[in-house]
């Protein structure tokens, strides 16, 4: 459960500092107060969008810091190298130049990582929620919630991704005769073109490298004539290995009076031999350098013909031979077109068969969690004041989708009587409200998530209804923790912990507080909530009452 929520300059909000109860929490406060910013709040620590507009004027920077309490060991931790606690503090800074810095128990982590977390904690259900109520687009994805279809829809798409594959095979090799005709004319001329220039892996690199050494032919021989000459010396002069080896032999008489040069001997010698090997690599260099004009020519000529295959089929000599190789796969495709497209066909009607009845499967689940969700619906709703509610979960079956072979849309009647109906063809805002809350603690059943959060969700709702829904609330809280911004004084009455958002002018800055309530501050909280800003004895009266 979310225990303790810590803001800072967030909009209107300077720092505020929440312990919610493991109950029933409710937020109330004038339209305009801050409600939605807790809740913004909220949402920033479970890895929400969070925008820099945000942040309260003046500020360099916006903070929250929330601690969950008895979190489970989840795989989230190991998985993101996390150490666990069962007291778990996740921390979000949001700065003006739109970073954002996470922590979970002090370890940084990304956004999107911290979603992942953030979605096994806390779900927030708002008014948006009874929008996609209407949507039957999300109607399914209700129901495989509801049935937890997760593994059999898995299964299911596994098979039919085979389908779109081999369909698509079927589809690339499925021509008409002309086009048929028209490809392989071009195959074949593409073939005949690589295959008449007998090209060889790295040749075009062979090449370049030997014209590079015949364009600089006479540079390299005047080079090489006067490093032979360095070291083997001139007709004037003696070269460097005839010197090291003069050197070489007075350092070895010295060493004949003293060990003092033996070190340098060494040195001396090793270099001598060294550079010996060296004129002898430049010398059978001199010996092996022979170029001629005709021999550039012909690799001119061959380096054109390999660059008009390179301009067409690829930047390389390899590139180029591997698209003769699938240019010959495709031509054989095409010339056999008939007996594979048969092979294919072949095996699309087994795998089709395998995602039918994967399908089928998956069908059978979600009629069958249709019946149960029907049933505990219309229990739910019964227990909301709407007793002669039908619900019913409508099938239509297609064709094979990533979805299934189902479409289901959720109908109802909200009166006896009356035929069933798409929802947001029947239902008013109130009844859309407990619908959404009768569905939402039908699927709670399922979920792990231990703290809800309702955002405004009784709008439409009063009276003996809005009773009803302060009641089902209540009841939601003995096994979970509910957090919920409302208007309704049936609900704040009924809350076990209730908090006051309020808004007030300071020195010319807007100021917004949150503060827990006694019994004294809630009897006048619900007296405004029920009266307005005329609060009489009577409002008074029956804001206590109401408390009991």
């Amino acid at each position: 459960m979310l225990s303790l929520l810590h803001i800072e300059n967030i909009a209107v909000i300077e720092c505020a500092d929440i312990s919610f109860d493991a109950g029933f929490n409710v937020l109330t406060g004038e339209t305009g107060a801050g409600k939605s910013i807790v809740i913004d709040a909220i949402s920033a620590i479970l890895g929400e969008r969070a925008y820099r507009d945000m942040i309260r004027t003046g500020a360099e920077k916006a903070s929250v810091r929330a601690v969950f309490a008895d979190v489970p060991n989840l795989h989230w931790f190991e998985e993101n190298g996390v150490e666990y606690d069962s007291e778990t503090i996740i921390q979000r800074e949001i700065f003006l130049d739109g970073k954002n810095i996470c922590r979970v128990n002090g370890t940084l982590v990304t956004v999107s990582i911290l979603r992942k977390l953030g979605i096994q904690l806390i779900n927030i259900h708002g008014q948006h929620d009874s929008a996609s109520l209407f949507d039957e687009a999300n109607h399914l994805t209700y129901l495989d919630a509801y049935a937890e279809n997760a593994p059999l829809r898995q299964d299911y798409l596994a098979a039919f991704e085979k389908v779109i594959e081999l369909r698509r095979q079927i589809q690339r090799m499925t021509m008409d005769e002309g086009e048929k005709l028209r490809r392989m004319e071009t195959l074949r001329y593409q073939i005949e073109e690589i295959s008449r220039a007998e090209l060889e892996s790295g040749e075009d690199t062979r090449l370049e490298e030997r014209r590079k050494i015949l364009q600089n032919a006479e540079k390299l021989s005047d080079g090489i004539h006067a490093a032979v000459e360095c070291l083997y010396g001139g007709d004037d002069s003696d070269g460097a290995a005839a010197l090291l080896a003069a050197a070489e032999r007075e350092l070895a008489k010295l060493g004949r009076y003293t060990d003092a040069f033996a070190e340098l001997h060494s040195t001396v010698s090793d270099l001598m031999y060294q550079v010996n090997d060296a004129a002898e690599a430049v010398r059978d260099a001199r010996d092996e350098l022979s170029y001629s004009a005709d021999e550039l020519e012909a690799i001119e000529g061959r380096l054109d013909v390999i660059h008009r295959l390179r301009r067409k089929y690829g930047v390389t000599c390899e590139d180029i031979l591997a698209y003769l190789e699938q240019a010959k796969a495709e031509l054989d495709e095409i010339e056999f077109a008939d007996d594979t497209i048969a092979r294919l066909e072949g095996k699309l009607k087994a795998v089709q068969k395998e995602a039918t009845e994967a399908a089928i499967a998956l069908r059978e689940s979600r009629m069958r969690a249709a019946e149960l969700l029907t049933e505990q619906i219309l229990v739910e709703l019964a227990q909301l004041d709407m007793p002669r509610v039908q619900f019913a979960c409508q099938f239509q079956q297609t064709e094979l989708t990533s979805l299934g072979m189902d479409l289901v849309a959720f109908y109802m009647s909200a009166n006896a009587g009356e035929a069933l109906k798409p929802l947001s063809k029947v239902a008013s805002g109130g009844e859309l409200a407990r619908i959404m809350l009768a569905m939402k603690n039908v699927l709670a059943e399922q979920d792990q998530v231990e703290t809800l959060i309702f955002d405004e969700v009784d709008t439409g709702v009063s009276g003996r209804a809005a009773q009803k829904v302060a009641e089902k609330l209540r009841s939601v809280s003995k096994s979970k923790q509910v957090l919920c911004v409302t208007h309704l004084p049936q609900l704040a009455a009924l809350a076990s912990t209730h908090f006051l958002i309020a808004k007030e002018e300071r020195k010319g800055r807007t100021y917004t507080t949150v503060t827990p309530l006694d019994r004294d501050g809630r009897i006048r909280e619900l007296s405004r909530i029920i009266g307005g800003t005329n609060i009489t004895e009577t409002t008074l009266r029956s804001a206590a009452e109401m408390l009991g």
